[in-house]
């Protein structure tokens, strides 16, 4: 019994230390040994792919990315930013990125609100597109770029109570 009310104050006590993080937006570390609470966001994922153009042509005018950056920073460095509609994770690709070898991202997923509408609106764009795959925790479709990065959208099922 002593481990649960342990449990039940410590859950407590971070509750408080959050808010009081959110609202003074101070470092409210004490030590070594203390609880840092701190927000771990994805932004940036690397694609690797064999043609920077031709990449970013299909995921700007096929797919229906937002090119936001695209700068040629060295004779040897291209950074290219693309970021599907609403998303606060973007892609880099570009010259000099990364190691992987094009086409080996695998299984990158996108939540969209309605699978059905994404995928009509990517078949209307040239894209190849699988028919919808239902699984109890979503509906999906998948679909590859030129170079065999492949992507997973998903639906996520509405949330029912247990």
């Amino acid at each position: 019994m002593e481990s649960s009310n342990s449990s039940t104050r410590l859950h407590g006590w971070l509750d408080v230390v959050q808010e009081l993080h959110e609202e003074s937006g101070q470092d409210l570390t004490v030590g070594a040994s203390s609880v840092v609470i701190m927000d771990w966001k994805l932004e940036l994922v690397p694609l690797p792919v064999s043609d920077v153009d031709a990449a970013k042509s299909f995921y700007v005018d096929q797919v229906g990315f937002v090119a936001d950056h695209d700068h040629r920073v060295s004779e040897h460095l291209r950074f290219v930013q693309l970021t599907p509609p609403g998303s606060a994770c973007s892609l880099v690709m570009g010259e000099g990125i990364t190691q992987m070898a094009p086409g080996s991202q695998k299984g990158l997923q996108i939540v969209v609100a309605d699978v059905d509408q994404a995928r009509r609106q990517l078949l209307e764009r040239g894209v190849e597109v699988s028919e919808i795959d239902e699984q109890p925790w979503g509906w999906f479709v998948y679909f590859a770029d030129p170079d065999g990065n492949t992507w997973a959208l998903q639906q996520i099922p509405p949330r029912t109570a247990e």
